[in-house]
């Protein structure tokens, strides 16, 4: 019997999808487990699979088109057998759904986890949880799952849990799936030991600070007066373990309301490398490089037992004298959502705004003092970068016509100074705002940029975390690079570039001496920033990073 197959909520913000790339064609032969195609959501780029058997009679969403959550994506079923009901259904409840819509304009469609929402909100009235505590429930990972076993605990109680360690295997009615934890802390309680069957959303585990009492909750948990629908957990994230004839699974997704896990990576040479996500965990555990190990798995994929089988000689083996038998080729990659706005927003930067640069080359011997002392001190540890942006906020605040913007009709001169710090991402660069930046200590500042970075790199910044810059700082100094120049934020007014701390003979009271020198260039709009301006801007900031204990007065 053919089974229609849905565009898949792979993310807990996903509206809609563009398929990336079909991996089968219509007529193929579709085994449990194939991976289908590759779905770009709002997050990550993913891999979406089959869990039924047949073949592939009809693509509803071909690639580069998008389609809302719950769409029509496919249809799969017996060789030659007649779709023609399912599509006619599929467009009837379309329909449906549309007309009921524009009856009832004010009345939004149901969301996955609405009523769970609702009911943790009541579950929260009468039951209060130690500060800290996080209620950790079992997770919906299926479409059709309605409880779930605890094959294994990978965790016990009282072990310290990082956030991505995996807690626990869990048998759905489909497949085994290793369950991740999204928090950190050490796990306080274990509700359901192995073996033990529990439905979706009962309680699991419990997760706080080592030694907080949490004996009042787990009373009223065994009384059966704690509500099954608390969804505090829904976000964790999970990767799903297929058990078949092999013992190691093929990477996959999970279409719940939890984010999946990509086991996707590249090798040096910009390849892809295909991982089970229990093969990848081992591998980090074992220093073991993906890129040398050969795959024994589905299309190449690596599995558990090659990586337990993988040695270091192997890496090491003399290579054949290197013959070219190839042909040149080439690759082209669809442009993502974050690409396309990055093009958009800088072309029409660099085309509209009349960009000038300034230079300027500072000694650095007193920073590198400065910092060196300042992180002897305990548990106080300060970068550069923390230097340069806390000196800029202090510039910017004597300085608002730098700390401005530019609009058709006025100039805005901010006396708030909210810096932007730009970060590198996967697919492109993002960039999330210090607020209120000269008014943070150095500590606060260095603590809030990593914080920025690592939830950047997880794609998990908010749009309110990024709003709002007066002036963007761009430091490419970590990976080498002595001086470039930038693209200015608009409506901005500048940006600043920051290099390397470089090494080299400087002349000092008359004599040629080794000194530390960093190369800043700042990029201006000339509709709001004149020459001048901007140097006694750079001058105003040179004075504070050469001479960084102003900043703390």
């Amino acid at each position: 019997m053919a089974e229609v197959i849905n565009m898949p909520r792979l993310s807990d913000t996903m509206e809609e999808g563009v398929v990336a790339q079909w991996l089968k064609k219509v007529g193929d032969s579709i085994e449990e487990g194939d991976i289908l195609a590759e779905i770009e959501t709002d997050k990550a780029t993913m891999e979406f699979e089959s869990f039924h058997e047949g073949t592939l009679l009809y693509i509803g969403v071909q690639e580069g088109e998008t389609a809302k959550v719950d769409s029509l994506l496919a249809i799969i079923g017996e060789k030659g057998e007649d779709y023609s009901s399912l599509l006619a259904e599929n467009q009837t409840t379309t329909s449906e759904t549309s007309t009921s819509t524009k009856e009832n304009p004010s009345a939004e469609p149901t969301k996955q986890g609405d009523n769970d929402s609702a009911q943790t909100a009541e579950t929260k009235k009468t039951i209060e949880l130690p500060e800290g505590v996080e209620i950790i429930t079992m997770p919906r990972l299926s479409d059709t799952m309605t409880d779930g076993t605890v094959a294994t605990w990978l965790k016990k109680e009282g072990d310290k849990v990082n956030e991505g360690d995996i807690l626990a295997e869990i048998e759905t009615d489909k497949a085994t799936m290793e369950f991740e934890s999204f928090y950190e802390g050490t796990l306080l309680y274990i509700g359901v030991q192995e073996g033990e069957s529990t439905k979706v959303d009962d309680v699991l585990a419990l997760i706080g600070k080592k030694g907080t009492d949490v004996s009042g909750i787990i009373e009223k948990i065994k009384a059966g007066a704690f509500s099954t629908n608390d969804n505090q957990a829904n976000g964790t994230p999970v990767k799903e373990t297929r058990k078949t004839a092999s013992p190691e699974p093929p990477p996959t997704t999970t279409t719940t309301s939890s984010q999946p896990v990509q086991s996707v990576t590249q090798n040096s040479t910009g390849g892809r490398i295909f991982a089970s996500p229990l093969a990848r965990k081992i591998a980090e555990e074992k220093g073991i490089n993906l890129a040398q190990v050969q795959g024994s798995g589905e299309h190449g994929r690596i599995i558990k037992k090659d990586i337990e089988n993988f040695t270091p000689s192997q890496a090491g083996i003399t290579a054949a004298p290197f013959v070219p038998q190839g042909q040149e080729s080439f690759e082209e990659i669809k442009n993502s959502q974050m690409r396309k706005v990055i093009a958009k927003r800088l072309g029409e930067s660099k085309f509209t705004a009349p960009h000038y640069y300034l230079n300027v080359e500072l000694n650095m011997d007193n920073a590198i003092a400065f910092r060196q002392q300042f992180n002897s001190i305990p548990d106080t540890k300060i970068s550069f970068n923390d230097i340069v942006l806390k000196a800029t906020a202090l510039a910017l605040k004597q300085h608002p016509q730098v700390n401005s913007q530019w609009f058709e009709d006025r100039i805005k001169l901010n006396h708030h100074v909210h810096l932007g710090v730009a970060v590198a991402v996967e697919d492109g660069l993002v960039v999330p705002v210090l607020k209120f930046a000269n008014e943070q200590s150095l500590q606060q500042i260095g603590a809030k940029v990593k914080e920025f970075a690592g939830k950047a790199r997880s794609k998990k910044l908010t749009p309110q975390e990024m709003e709002g810059s007066t002036f963007t700082v761009s430091n490419l100094g970590m990976f080498g690079i002595t001086d470039f120049t930038s693209i200015i934020n608009q409506p901005n007014s500048a940006i600043l570039s920051v290099g390397a701390i470089v090494e080299k003979p400087i002349v000092k009271n008359g004599q040629i001496v080794i000194g530390n020198t960093m190369k800043l260039t700042m990029a201006c709009d000339h509709r709001t920033v004149d020459g001048a301006t901007g140097a006694q801007f750079l001058l105003t900031l040179r004075g504070y990073i050469e001479n960084p204990v102003t900043m703390l007065v």
